[in-house]
Order: structure tokens, then sequence, then C-alpha cells
């Protein structure tokens, strides 16, 4: 008997080991793009959360800038209200600078004095996220200049009446570039969720190609098993049959 080498088969296991370390890497990929996407979402939100005690800071000086216009505060009461307006401004300058992911600053001070006609919020730059496993997979988080001296905050005061007064147009402009900033943040959050979600599919789809590739396709082996299974008890038939006609061929000759 002459066994021949089965080259369809190798030519096969070949292409198989090919293809499935082309998924492999694929999925290290997007593994990777994964995990940067969920870095993505947990900035945004340290973000985010920053932003909303500052905004919550900013409604209570607006509700003290309110309460200082009421002619029945005496001095001593506006004073008191004063103070608590400058606690509210350092707590808002040691958020806007201490706040950082993994040790990036998520805002910046304005670096010197701020320019004629400046008007906040104002961009400072971006924060690129690699979202998935190709150079081009990027998104830009939008940083910002964040600080009570940034947001027009610094030249008011709370100790007459008419200063509280002209204090609350400017409390307001701030809330509202905060509330800017926190929908930037909130856009580029909605965009990283979205991308999480389609990775998990894609990675998902790849890991059922790569099984598909590796595992054993059951239903077709157990069919395969079975026909040569025939075969080979048909093959062994018909050698005991031919095993048996020389036995039959002496019988006749000496009957």
């Amino acid at each position: 008997m002459q066994i021949q080498n089965n080259i369809a088969s190798v030519n096969s296991s070949r292409n198989q080991k090919i293809i499935k370390g082309k998924l492999d890497k694929s999925l290290e990929k997007l593994s990777s793009g994964f995990r940067n996407v969920n870095d993505g979402v947990s900035m945004t939100n340290t973000g985010e959360g920053a932003l909303t005690e500052i905004h919550s800071m900013l409604q209570r000086m607006k509700t003290l800038a309110v309460q200082s216009a009421n002619g029945t505060y005496s001095s001593v009461a506006r004073e008191n209200i004063e103070s608590e307006r400058l606690q509210l401004l350092d707590e808002i300058d040691r958020i806007s600078q201490t706040t950082d992911f993994d040790g990036i600053p998520l805002f910046k001070e304005y670096p010197g004095n701020l320019p004629p006609g400046y008007v906040p919020p104002e961009k400072e730059g971006e924060i690129t996220l690699q979202i998935g496993h190709s150079e081009a997979e990027t998104l830009d988080v939008e940083r910002y200049y964040m600080g009570s001296r940034e947001l027009l905050l610094k030249d008011m005061d709370f100790t007459t009446v008419d200063n509280a007064n002209q204090a609350v147009d400017t409390i307001e402009d701030a809330i509202e570039a905060v509330a800017d900033v926190r929908a930037s943040f909130g856009a580029s959050l909605n965009h990283l969720e979205h991308t999480s979600s389609n990775l998990g599919v894609t990675k998902e789809n790849m890991t059922v190609a790569e099984s598909r590739i590796r595992d054993t396709d059951m239903a077709e082996q157990i069919t395969a098993y079975t026909t040569e299974n025939i075969i080979l008890q048909s093959s062994n038939s018909m050698m005991v049959h031919a095993n048996s006609l020389p036995d039959l061929v002496i019988q006749l000759l000496q009957g």
C-alpha cells in the first residue's frame, strides 16, 4: 500500500493559519481601541463631573447676588455674602486647576492677561483620543480655559446693591459658558459610547469568524466519519467475500 501526501489538506491548513493570524492581530487592535475608548469615556466623565460642581457653585453665586441686591440686607449681611462669594471663587479655581485624567489636565489657565474682547468659553486646544485600530480613527476632545478669571468673575463684588445687580448678568454669562463646555464634553461622550458599542459588535463578529476557522465543524466531521465507516465496512465485507472464493472453488472441485 502506498500512502501519498494530502497536498490539499496541507494548503488548507497553511491558509487557515495565515487567516487566523490576521484575525488575531485585528482582534488585538480592536481590544486596544476598545480600552482607549473606555479611557476616553472615563476622561469625559471626569471633566463633566468637575463642570457639574462649577455649574452648581455658579448657581449658588447667582442666588447670593440676588440676595445682596435686596435692599433689606444690611452691610454686615452683604459682607458675609461677599465672603461666601470669594470662597466659591477659590473652589472654582481649585477644581479647574486640579482636574485631570491620568496626569492630563482637562482645563487650563489662560496665559498672561486676558485679551480685549475676551468672551468665555475660550478653547485652549484638543486632547486626541485613539478610538480604533488605525491612525485615522481618532477623536478630539476640546479643552477650554476654565477658572474664575477665565469666566470673568474676578471684577465684581456683592458689597452694594448696584454691584450685586450688575454681577447677576456676569454670573449668568459664566453659567452659559460652562453649559457650552459641558455640551462639548457631552457630545464627545455620546460619540465615544457609540464607538464603544460598534467596537463591541465588530469584536464579537471577528471572534465568531476566528472561531469558525479554528474550531471543528462537528456536523461535517460526523458526516465524514459515518461515510468513511460505511466504506470501511463495505471493504471488509468484500475482502471476506474475496477470501472465501478459493474455499468455494475447492469445494466445487471436491464435489
